[in-house]
């Protein structure tokens, strides 16, 4: 097995032992993106020098007698919407095509502190906003299990860096799915914290009230450890939960026996792929002979949470995105008066989703419609929330597919953005409430494609999540298996 093939706890433990170096690590994964790069196009930004430049830094304290932290010289990968100090940050937008952050993302300086090799920036939906990575004003990303297929999104260039070989571990960002969406068309893991969990400073803001950052990893060991480096509390984000953080590992543990697991019946619907619905209730069933005890629960609002999400996220993002002007911020078109440049800057710069989105919120908030439209968004977003507080009475966990089908093909949605949206139905619900969640794979379609199991936690309660997604995964050898590309084993 490459290194490149194993996970970031498995790597940690023999760069403490001295079997690898950092060097020899980073340029196997550096040889990877050679070889895939081309066909997936997980990146928008390589750091290649800087990458090995870091782990020979790495080496050089190694060598030293220095304690190495968890990331210390393995190979991960950022989503660009994250700012990164001295390097590009486009949020895979023309109008942010040179900008280069004078700060670090409060979880960049968390993660930077633990001396990790940073490869670079990966691919996304335009200012986070799709669930396929075609909105990209760059190129499209491919799913590494069938390059004719979408990885998902937003964050599908980190979902396909980690499936590829291509990262050990990455950061994507979570508004309506698109760290779990992603993770699940890719075959890896996903998870989003509760809201507040992780700080969201020197994120590229989409909807403020909904984003979160968290990791896509190999397995479930690493996306709590991960986890437990980009948690906390910041004086910069008004947002961030003052609650304190527990270490995330100590819920690693294989028991499940009592635990009240919550099988919603309005994510089982009847859209659904069959082989979804067939490989989730499978997992399901593994989770019934470990000990764990089914309930069946309603959560009635569900069917009005995409019609909500569409209302709340582009408002938010239609404020937040009123600075990219040409002259607050963001690049310029020049016109021949001010209202002409602005018109201009925004028509050329902004891709169509983005406008879209601009444009549904707008009308949401006009004076005409706020009430009719945003307002009761917001009443029946409390709605949502409450029915997972009153699931939550009964179970400990909710179950659920993490998406209604495995990955389309490129192409297939992108005319017809109502149909991309309704991919979210299983998803969008926790954002809406700011509940955490994780995906991990369950399965694999009849084409080969990855289905994901999805498990929704009370908030602040990462530890349950994480201990039923590990002790599953400890049964099933779905985890960590990375796709052929190309004709070479990734």
């Amino acid at each position: 097995m490459s290194l490149y093939e194993k996970p970031a706890h498995v790597l940690h433990d023999m760069l403490v032992k001295k079997e690898i170096s950092s060097v020899e690590l980073t340029n196997d994964v550096l040889g990877r993106i050679d070889a895939v790069e081309g066909k997936v196009g997980a990146y928008l930004t390589l750091t290649k020098d800087a990458a090995l430049a870091q782990a020979k830094a790495v080496d050089e304290k190694r060598a030293a007698g220095e304690a190495l932290g968890y990331l210390a010289g393995i190979p991960g990968a950022i989503k660009d919407n994250i700012c990164t100090k001295g390097i590009k940050t486009t949020c895979a937008s023309k109008i942010l095509d040179n900008f280069v952050p004078p700060y670090d993302a409060t979880v960049m300086t968390k993660v930077k502190a633990e001396n990790p090799v940073l490869l670079g920036k990966t691919n996304l939906d335009e200012f986070a906003m799709g669930g396929s990575t075609e909105n990209s004003a760059y190129h499209v990303t491919h799913n590494p299990w069938n390059l004719g297929c979408v990885p998902g999104g937003s964050s599908g260039g980190s979902a396909a860096a980690v499936a590829s070989g291509s990262a050990i571990w990455a950061l994507g960002t979570d508004t309506g799915g698109s760290i779990r969406q992603p993770a699940s068309f890719c075959g890896v893991v996903g998870l989003k914290p509760t809201y507040g969990r992780v700080s969201r400073y020197g994120i590229v803001a989409y909807a403020s009230s909904l984003d979160q950052v968290g990791p896509l990893t190999r397995d479930v060991t690493d996306a709590a450890n991960v986890l437990n480096v980009i948690s906390g509390l910041d004086e910069m984000d008004s947002t961030s939960s003052p609650a304190a953080v527990p270490d995330f590992t100590q819920a690693l543990k294989e028991d499940v026996k009592g635990l009240k697991i919550g099988l919603p019946k309005e994510y089982f619907t009847d859209g659904m792929d069959p082989e979804v619905e067939k490989a989730v209730k499978d997992a399901i069933e593994v989770y019934r002979s470990l000990g764990a005890e089914i309930v069946e629960i309603s959560l009635p609002h569900t069917k009005y949470a995409i019609s909500t999400y569409y209302l709340i996220a582009p408002a938010e993002a239609a404020t937040n995105l009123q600075r990219y002007d040409g002259v607050s911020y963001g690049a310029r078109v020049d016109g021949i008066d001010l209202v002409d440049m602005m018109t201009k800057t925004r028509t050329e710069k902004f891709g169509e989703e983005v406008k879209r989105r601009i444009m549904i919120g707008n009308y949401a908030l006009s004076a005409g419609y706020y009430d009719a439209y945003y307002l009761k968004a917001l009443k029946v977003r409390t709605l949502i929330q409450q029915d997972y507080t009153e699931a939550f009475k009964s179970v400990d966990v909710i179950m659920c597919p993490t998406a209604p089908t495995p990955a389309y093909e490129i192409g297939s949605m992108i005319s017809d953005p109502l149909q991309m949206y309704l991919q979210d139905i299983c998803t969008v619900p926790l954002n809406l409430a700011g509940l955490p969640g994780i995906s991990l794979p369950c399965g694999k379609s009849s084409k080969g494609m990855p289905i994901g199991l999805q498990i929704i936690g009370k908030a602040l309660d990462e530890e349950t999540i994480l201990r039923a997604a590990y002790t599953y995964e400890q049964t099933q050898s779905y985890h960590g298996v990375l796709p052929t590309i190309g004709g070479e084993k990734a």
